[in-house]
Protein backbone atom coordinates (compact mmCIF):
# COMPACT_ATOMS: atom_id res chain seq x y z
CA UNK A 1 0.00 0.00 0.00
CA UNK A 2 1.56 3.00 -1.19
CA UNK A 3 1.39 5.90 0.92
CA UNK A 4 2.37 9.70 1.35
CA UNK A 5 3.27 10.69 4.62
CA UNK A 6 2.09 14.16 5.90
CA UNK A 7 5.09 16.25 6.77
CA UNK A 8 4.85 16.19 10.70
CA UNK A 9 4.90 12.73 10.54
CA UNK A 10 7.93 12.24 7.79
CA UNK A 11 11.38 11.37 9.28
CA UNK A 12 9.73 10.49 12.54
CA UNK A 13 9.27 6.98 14.72
CA UNK A 14 5.87 6.67 14.41
CA UNK A 15 5.73 8.12 10.66
CA UNK A 16 8.81 5.41 10.06
CA UNK A 17 7.48 2.48 11.46
CA UNK A 18 3.71 3.24 10.34
CA UNK A 19 5.13 3.76 6.60
CA UNK A 20 6.99 0.01 6.56
CA UNK A 21 3.98 -1.51 8.26
CA UNK A 22 1.58 -0.15 5.48
CA UNK A 23 3.93 -1.04 2.41
CA UNK A 24 3.50 -4.29 3.28
CA UNK A 25 -0.54 -4.80 2.75
CA UNK A 26 -1.67 -4.99 -0.28
CA UNK A 27 -5.48 -4.75 -0.23
CA UNK A 28 -6.53 -8.84 -0.12
CA UNK A 29 -9.45 -8.49 2.85
CA UNK A 30 -8.24 -11.53 3.94
CA UNK A 31 -8.52 -10.08 7.58
CA UNK A 32 -11.91 -9.35 7.27
CA UNK A 33 -13.10 -13.16 7.44
CA UNK A 34 -11.32 -13.75 10.95
CA UNK A 35 -12.19 -10.23 12.14
CA UNK A 36 -14.27 -10.47 14.97
CA UNK A 37 -16.21 -7.08 14.98
CA UNK A 38 -16.29 -6.89 11.34
CA UNK A 39 -18.31 -10.35 11.54
CA UNK A 40 -20.76 -8.83 13.83
CA UNK A 41 -21.21 -5.50 12.36
CA UNK A 42 -20.46 -6.18 8.59
CA UNK A 43 -18.87 -2.72 8.31
CA UNK A 44 -15.52 -2.28 6.45
CA UNK A 45 -14.82 0.53 8.67
CA UNK A 46 -14.71 -1.95 11.47
CA UNK A 47 -12.40 -4.49 9.76
CA UNK A 48 -8.51 -4.60 10.31
CA UNK A 49 -8.20 -3.21 6.00
CA UNK A 50 -11.08 -0.62 6.70
CA UNK A 51 -9.30 0.69 10.10
CA UNK A 52 -5.75 0.67 7.94
CA UNK A 53 -7.43 2.60 5.62
CA UNK A 54 -8.37 5.23 8.44
CA UNK A 55 -4.91 5.90 9.81
CA UNK A 56 -3.72 6.01 6.63
CA UNK A 57 -5.35 8.77 5.92
CA UNK A 58 -4.11 10.45 9.47
CA UNK A 59 -1.01 9.47 8.36
CA UNK A 60 -1.32 11.46 4.95
CA UNK A 61 -3.04 14.58 6.67
CA UNK A 62 -6.46 13.84 6.88
CA UNK A 63 -8.35 15.07 10.21
CA UNK A 64 -10.02 12.29 12.00
CA UNK A 65 -12.99 12.27 13.76
CA UNK A 66 -15.15 10.82 16.58
CA UNK A 67 -16.03 8.44 13.82
CA UNK A 68 -12.58 7.43 13.27
CA UNK A 69 -12.06 6.98 16.83
CA UNK A 70 -14.77 4.99 17.53
CA UNK A 71 -13.65 2.76 14.60
CA UNK A 72 -10.22 1.94 16.30
CA UNK A 73 -12.10 1.62 19.75
CA UNK A 74 -13.99 -1.11 18.51
CA UNK A 75 -10.98 -2.83 18.07
CA UNK A 76 -9.90 -5.83 20.21
CA UNK A 77 -6.55 -5.59 19.51
CA UNK A 78 -6.65 -9.52 18.96
CA UNK A 79 -4.85 -9.62 16.29
CA UNK A 80 -6.45 -12.65 14.01
CA UNK A 81 -6.19 -10.85 11.35
CA UNK A 82 -1.99 -11.05 11.75
CA UNK A 83 -2.38 -14.74 11.90
CA UNK A 84 -4.71 -14.83 8.60
CA UNK A 85 -2.51 -11.77 6.85
CA UNK A 86 -0.77 -13.54 3.97
CA UNK A 87 1.80 -10.51 4.03
CA UNK A 88 2.89 -10.57 7.64
CA UNK A 89 1.21 -6.67 8.14
CA UNK A 90 1.82 -5.93 11.78
CA UNK A 91 -1.76 -4.67 12.86
CA UNK A 92 -1.26 -4.47 16.47
CA UNK A 93 1.65 -2.14 16.29
CA UNK A 94 0.46 -0.01 13.21
CA UNK A 95 -3.00 0.49 15.63
CA UNK A 96 -1.26 1.77 18.61
CA UNK A 97 0.08 4.56 16.21
CA UNK A 98 -3.04 5.31 14.57
CA UNK A 99 -5.03 5.32 18.31
CA UNK A 100 -1.92 7.70 19.59
CA UNK A 101 -2.58 10.14 16.65
CA UNK A 102 -6.15 9.95 16.56
CA UNK A 103 -6.48 10.85 20.32
CA UNK A 104 -4.02 13.74 20.01
CA UNK A 105 -6.32 15.22 17.91
CA UNK A 106 -9.72 13.84 18.88
CA UNK A 107 -11.32 15.00 22.43
CA UNK A 108 -13.15 12.67 24.37
CA UNK A 109 -16.17 13.35 26.47
CA UNK A 110 -15.90 13.92 29.98
CA UNK A 111 -17.39 10.37 30.95
CA UNK A 112 -15.23 8.60 28.39
CA UNK A 113 -12.16 9.71 30.15
CA UNK A 114 -13.25 9.14 33.68
CA UNK A 115 -13.81 5.67 32.52
CA UNK A 116 -10.72 5.10 30.69
CA UNK A 117 -8.49 6.84 33.85
CA UNK A 118 -10.15 4.81 36.53
CA UNK A 119 -9.51 1.76 34.53
CA UNK A 120 -5.99 2.69 33.58
CA UNK A 121 -5.06 3.70 37.28
CA UNK A 122 -7.16 1.65 39.09
CA UNK A 123 -6.65 -1.83 38.01
CA UNK A 124 -3.00 -1.11 38.36
CA UNK A 125 -2.70 0.03 42.01
CA UNK A 126 -2.07 -1.20 45.13
CA UNK A 127 -5.55 -0.19 46.17
CA UNK A 128 -6.89 -2.57 43.61
CA UNK A 129 -6.37 -6.20 45.71
CA UNK A 130 -8.16 -4.43 48.73
CA UNK A 131 -11.05 -2.88 46.80
CA UNK A 132 -11.37 -6.66 45.70
CA UNK A 133 -11.40 -7.52 48.87
CA UNK A 134 -14.39 -5.62 50.06
CA UNK A 135 -16.14 -5.98 46.56
CA UNK A 136 -15.74 -10.25 47.35
CA UNK A 137 -16.91 -9.72 50.74
CA UNK A 138 -20.20 -7.97 49.65
CA UNK A 139 -20.89 -10.20 46.61
CA UNK A 140 -23.95 -11.40 47.06
CA UNK A 141 -25.30 -7.66 47.73
CA UNK A 142 -23.95 -6.31 44.47
CA UNK A 143 -25.91 -5.85 41.39
CA UNK A 144 -25.82 -8.74 38.98
CA UNK A 145 -23.77 -6.53 36.07
CA UNK A 146 -21.06 -6.03 38.66
CA UNK A 147 -21.03 -8.81 40.57
CA UNK A 148 -20.04 -10.92 37.42
CA UNK A 149 -17.07 -8.51 37.22
CA UNK A 150 -16.43 -10.11 40.50
CA UNK A 151 -15.16 -13.41 41.25
CA UNK A 152 -15.90 -15.55 44.37
CA UNK A 153 -13.22 -15.15 46.97
CA UNK A 154 -10.70 -18.16 45.79
CA UNK A 155 -7.74 -19.44 47.90
CA UNK A 156 -4.58 -19.36 46.33
CA UNK A 157 -3.06 -22.49 48.12
CA UNK A 158 0.47 -22.80 49.50
CA UNK A 159 3.07 -21.83 47.90
CA UNK A 160 6.79 -23.98 47.39
CA UNK A 161 9.43 -23.68 49.70
CA UNK A 162 12.18 -26.03 48.26
CA UNK A 163 14.98 -24.50 46.57
CA UNK A 164 16.59 -25.96 43.57
CA UNK A 165 19.34 -24.99 41.32
CA UNK A 166 17.10 -24.11 38.27
CA UNK A 167 15.55 -20.75 38.86
CA UNK A 168 12.76 -19.29 36.69
CA UNK A 169 11.32 -15.54 37.09
CA UNK A 170 7.42 -15.39 37.32
CA UNK A 171 5.24 -11.88 36.73
CA UNK A 172 2.53 -12.03 39.92
CA UNK A 173 0.66 -9.24 37.59
CA UNK A 174 -1.56 -6.70 38.99
CA UNK A 175 -5.26 -7.99 39.02
CA UNK A 176 -4.40 -11.92 38.86
CA UNK A 177 -2.95 -12.34 42.45
CA UNK A 178 -6.61 -10.65 43.95
CA UNK A 179 -8.56 -12.35 41.36
CA UNK A 180 -7.32 -15.39 41.15
CA UNK A 181 -4.41 -16.55 43.53
CA UNK A 182 -4.35 -20.10 42.67
CA UNK A 183 -3.18 -19.52 39.42
CA UNK A 184 0.21 -18.16 40.27
CA UNK A 185 0.60 -20.48 42.95
CA UNK A 186 -0.47 -23.84 40.77
CA UNK A 187 2.22 -22.47 38.63
CA UNK A 188 5.05 -22.58 41.25
CA UNK A 189 3.81 -25.92 42.36
CA UNK A 190 4.03 -27.22 39.00
CA UNK A 191 7.26 -26.22 38.25
CA UNK A 192 8.39 -27.45 42.08
CA UNK A 193 7.59 -30.55 40.82
CA UNK A 194 9.76 -30.92 37.72
CA UNK A 195 12.60 -29.33 39.94
CA UNK A 196 12.25 -25.43 38.65
CA UNK A 197 11.85 -23.35 41.68
CA UNK A 198 9.72 -19.94 40.75
CA UNK A 199 10.68 -16.97 42.19
CA UNK A 200 9.20 -12.91 41.88
CA UNK A 201 10.86 -10.33 41.95
CA UNK A 202 8.37 -8.02 44.75
CA UNK A 203 9.29 -4.30 43.07
CA UNK A 204 7.48 -5.81 39.29
CA UNK A 205 3.98 -4.47 39.13
CA UNK A 206 1.58 -4.55 35.83
CA UNK A 207 3.16 -5.23 33.02
CA UNK A 208 2.10 -1.92 31.13
CA UNK A 209 -0.40 -3.53 29.02
CA UNK A 210 -3.28 -1.48 30.74
CA UNK A 211 -1.97 1.61 29.90
CA UNK A 212 -0.60 1.23 26.81
CA UNK A 213 -3.34 -0.14 25.26
CA UNK A 214 -5.74 2.65 26.62
CA UNK A 215 -3.51 4.91 25.23
CA UNK A 216 -1.40 6.68 27.94
CA UNK A 217 1.26 4.38 26.41
CA UNK A 218 3.98 6.99 28.17
CA UNK A 219 2.71 5.60 31.38
CA UNK A 220 2.57 1.96 30.00
CA UNK A 221 6.35 2.43 29.23
CA UNK A 222 7.28 3.62 32.85
CA UNK A 223 5.81 0.65 34.41
CA UNK A 224 7.52 -1.35 31.93
CA UNK A 225 10.97 0.46 32.32
CA UNK A 226 10.29 -0.43 36.34
CA UNK A 227 9.90 -3.87 35.40
CA UNK A 228 12.96 -4.19 34.11
CA UNK A 229 14.62 -2.66 36.56
CA UNK A 230 12.93 -5.19 39.18
CA UNK A 231 14.20 -8.30 36.67
CA UNK A 232 17.35 -6.86 35.89
CA UNK A 233 19.06 -8.02 39.09
CA UNK A 234 17.71 -11.46 39.30
CA UNK A 235 18.75 -11.81 35.19
CA UNK A 236 22.20 -11.18 36.22
CA UNK A 237 22.35 -13.45 39.27
CA UNK A 238 21.43 -12.38 43.03
CA UNK A 239 23.32 -13.68 46.18
CA UNK A 240 25.92 -15.11 44.58
CA UNK A 241 23.65 -17.65 42.41
CA UNK A 242 23.17 -17.28 38.64
CA UNK A 243 20.76 -15.62 36.82
CA UNK A 244 17.24 -17.07 35.97
CA UNK A 245 16.53 -19.17 33.07
CA UNK A 246 13.81 -17.77 31.92
CA UNK A 247 10.88 -15.31 32.23
CA UNK A 248 7.39 -17.44 32.91
CA UNK A 249 3.93 -15.90 32.42
CA UNK A 250 0.82 -17.30 32.75
CA UNK A 251 -1.24 -14.84 31.64
CA UNK A 252 -1.18 -14.52 28.09
CA UNK A 253 -2.10 -11.24 27.79
CA UNK A 254 0.51 -10.20 29.84
CA UNK A 255 3.26 -12.35 27.96
CA UNK A 256 2.48 -10.86 24.73
CA UNK A 257 3.26 -7.60 25.90
CA UNK A 258 6.40 -8.15 27.93
CA UNK A 259 7.79 -10.55 24.71
CA UNK A 260 7.11 -6.89 23.10
CA UNK A 261 8.80 -5.28 25.25
CA UNK A 262 11.70 -5.08 22.48
CA UNK A 263 9.86 -3.47 20.16
CA UNK A 264 8.06 -1.17 22.54
CA UNK A 265 11.46 0.76 24.00
CA UNK A 266 13.44 0.28 21.25
CA UNK A 267 14.25 3.94 20.81
CA UNK A 268 14.45 4.45 24.62
CA UNK A 269 18.68 4.87 24.84
CA UNK A 270 18.66 3.64 28.17
CA UNK A 271 16.44 0.45 28.17
CA UNK A 272 16.50 -1.12 24.12
CA UNK A 273 19.16 -3.56 25.08
CA UNK A 274 17.61 -4.98 28.18
CA UNK A 275 14.03 -4.43 27.18
CA UNK A 276 15.06 -6.83 23.87
CA UNK A 277 16.91 -8.90 26.37
CA UNK A 278 13.76 -9.47 28.49
CA UNK A 279 12.15 -10.25 25.30
CA UNK A 280 13.97 -12.88 24.58
CA UNK A 281 13.99 -14.61 28.00
CA UNK A 282 9.67 -14.78 28.37
CA UNK A 283 7.96 -17.59 27.74
CA UNK A 284 4.60 -18.43 28.60
CA UNK A 285 4.24 -21.67 30.69
CA UNK A 286 2.50 -23.25 27.86
CA UNK A 287 6.49 -23.10 26.12
CA UNK A 288 7.42 -25.28 28.90
CA UNK A 289 4.64 -28.21 28.97
CA UNK A 290 7.07 -30.49 26.59
CA UNK A 291 9.32 -30.81 29.45
CA UNK A 292 6.83 -30.67 32.34
CA UNK A 293 4.87 -33.80 30.21
CA UNK A 294 8.10 -35.76 30.03
CA UNK A 295 9.22 -35.27 33.89
CA UNK A 296 5.47 -35.36 35.35
CA UNK A 297 3.62 -37.91 33.13
CA UNK A 298 3.80 -40.96 35.71
CA UNK A 299 3.04 -38.36 38.32
CA UNK A 300 -0.23 -36.62 37.02
CA UNK A 301 -3.90 -38.25 38.16
CA UNK A 302 -6.66 -36.69 35.61
CA UNK A 303 -10.06 -36.79 36.48
CA UNK A 304 -12.20 -38.37 34.79
CA UNK A 305 -14.21 -35.42 33.35
CA UNK A 306 -14.42 -33.34 29.68
CA UNK A 307 -12.66 -30.34 29.28
CA UNK A 308 -13.01 -27.71 26.27
CA UNK A 309 -9.97 -25.49 26.06
CA UNK A 310 -10.24 -22.32 24.97
CA UNK A 311 -6.72 -20.68 23.57
CA UNK A 312 -6.89 -16.78 24.18
CA UNK A 313 -5.94 -14.55 21.20
CA UNK A 314 -3.11 -13.07 23.23
CA UNK A 315 -1.61 -16.62 23.12
CA UNK A 316 -2.53 -17.95 19.46
CA UNK A 317 -2.17 -14.50 17.56
CA UNK A 318 -0.16 -12.70 19.81
CA UNK A 319 2.41 -14.95 20.64
CA UNK A 320 1.99 -17.26 17.82
CA UNK A 321 1.70 -20.18 20.28
CA UNK A 322 -1.06 -22.79 18.69
CA UNK A 323 -1.28 -26.75 19.51
CA UNK A 324 1.06 -27.09 22.58
CA UNK A 325 -1.23 -27.14 25.48
CA UNK A 326 -4.09 -29.23 23.90
CA UNK A 327 -1.60 -31.75 22.49
CA UNK A 328 0.50 -32.09 25.14
CA UNK A 329 -2.38 -32.05 27.88
CA UNK A 330 -3.97 -35.14 26.25
CA UNK A 331 -0.69 -36.72 26.34
CA UNK A 332 -1.02 -36.36 30.25
CA UNK A 333 -4.20 -38.27 30.09
CA UNK A 334 -7.15 -35.29 29.90
CA UNK A 335 -10.23 -35.49 28.14
CA UNK A 336 -9.20 -31.93 26.62
CA UNK A 337 -10.75 -30.42 23.43
CA UNK A 338 -10.84 -27.29 21.56
CA UNK A 339 -14.17 -26.15 20.02
CA UNK A 340 -14.50 -27.60 16.24
CA UNK A 341 -15.79 -24.05 15.51
CA UNK A 342 -14.44 -20.22 15.86
CA UNK A 343 -11.69 -21.45 18.54
CA UNK A 344 -9.52 -18.80 16.19
CA UNK A 345 -12.26 -15.95 17.12
CA UNK A 346 -11.84 -13.71 20.38
CA UNK A 347 -14.31 -14.67 23.24
CA UNK A 348 -14.76 -10.33 23.83
CA UNK A 349 -12.90 -10.48 27.11
CA UNK A 350 -9.46 -8.27 25.37
CA UNK A 351 -8.35 -6.45 28.56
CA UNK A 352 -10.54 -3.90 29.41
CA UNK A 353 -12.62 -3.90 25.72
CA UNK A 354 -15.37 -6.46 28.40
CA UNK A 355 -16.09 -2.99 30.42
CA UNK A 356 -15.53 -0.08 27.63
CA UNK A 357 -17.43 -2.19 24.62
CA UNK A 358 -19.62 -4.06 26.92
CA UNK A 359 -22.63 -5.02 23.94
CA UNK A 360 -20.19 -6.23 21.49
CA UNK A 361 -17.92 -8.08 24.12
CA UNK A 362 -21.55 -9.47 25.31
CA UNK A 363 -22.27 -11.09 21.88
CA UNK A 364 -18.66 -12.06 21.52
CA UNK A 365 -18.89 -14.17 24.49
CA UNK A 366 -21.90 -15.91 24.30
CA UNK A 367 -21.29 -16.82 20.66
CA UNK A 368 -17.93 -18.60 21.99
CA UNK A 369 -20.09 -20.28 24.78
CA UNK A 370 -22.60 -21.53 22.86
CA UNK A 371 -19.45 -23.64 20.75
CA UNK A 372 -17.64 -24.78 23.87
CA UNK A 373 -21.25 -26.33 24.69
CA UNK A 374 -21.34 -28.12 21.28
CA UNK A 375 -17.33 -29.39 21.42
CA UNK A 376 -18.31 -32.54 23.17
CA UNK A 377 -21.43 -34.40 21.50
CA UNK A 378 -23.06 -35.70 25.08
CA UNK A 379 -23.64 -32.52 26.49
CA UNK A 380 -22.23 -29.29 27.78
CA UNK A 381 -18.06 -29.79 29.07
CA UNK A 382 -17.68 -30.62 32.46
CA UNK A 383 -15.47 -27.05 32.96
CA UNK A 384 -13.27 -24.84 30.56
CA UNK A 385 -9.75 -24.45 30.49
CA UNK A 386 -7.64 -20.86 29.51
CA UNK A 387 -4.48 -19.27 29.82
CA UNK A 388 -5.56 -15.51 30.34
CA UNK A 389 -6.87 -14.29 33.30
CA UNK A 390 -9.44 -11.81 31.48
CA UNK A 391 -10.76 -14.17 28.98
CA UNK A 392 -10.88 -16.52 32.57
CA UNK A 393 -13.65 -13.95 34.26
CA UNK A 394 -15.43 -13.15 31.39
CA UNK A 395 -16.04 -16.31 29.96
CA UNK A 396 -16.84 -17.00 33.79
CA UNK A 397 -19.79 -14.14 34.05
CA UNK A 398 -21.62 -16.04 31.15
CA UNK A 399 -22.00 -19.75 32.05
CA UNK A 400 -22.12 -21.67 35.38
CA UNK A 401 -19.91 -24.25 34.21
CA UNK A 402 -16.61 -23.95 36.10
CA UNK A 403 -13.79 -21.50 33.91
CA UNK A 404 -9.98 -22.21 35.24
CA UNK A 405 -6.19 -21.92 33.92
CA UNK A 406 -5.11 -24.89 32.34
CA UNK A 407 -1.93 -24.73 34.81
CA UNK A 408 -4.67 -24.79 37.56
CA UNK A 409 -6.08 -28.56 36.46
CA UNK A 410 -2.61 -29.50 35.97
CA UNK A 411 -1.61 -29.14 39.35
CA UNK A 412 -4.83 -30.17 40.75
CA UNK A 413 -3.93 -33.84 39.05
CA UNK A 414 -0.74 -33.59 40.22
CA UNK A 415 -1.61 -33.28 43.87
CA UNK A 416 -3.98 -36.00 43.14
CA UNK A 417 -0.80 -38.11 42.39
CA UNK A 418 0.70 -37.05 45.36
Amino acid sequence: MQTQLSPQYQGTPDGLTAEAILRNCVHCGFCTATCPTYQLLGDELDSPRGRIYLIKQVLEGAKPTRKTQLHLDRCLTCRNCETTCPSGVQYGHLLDIGRKLVDAQVPRPANEKAMRWTLKEGLSSPLFAPAMAMGQLARGLLPQALQKKVPAKQSGGAWPTRQHPRQVLMLAGCVQPSMSPNINSATARVLDAAGIQTVIAPKAGCCGALKFHLNDQDGGKAEMRANIDAWWPYINGVAGRPGVEAIVMNASGCGATVKDYGHILRDDPAYAAKAQRISDLTHDISEWLPELTEKLCERVKPRASTIVWHPPCSLQHGMKLRGGVDKYMAELGFKLKITGCESHLCCGSAGTYSVLQPEIATQLRDRKLGHINHTFENGPPDSIASANIGCINHLQSGTPTPVRHWIEVLDEALQAGV
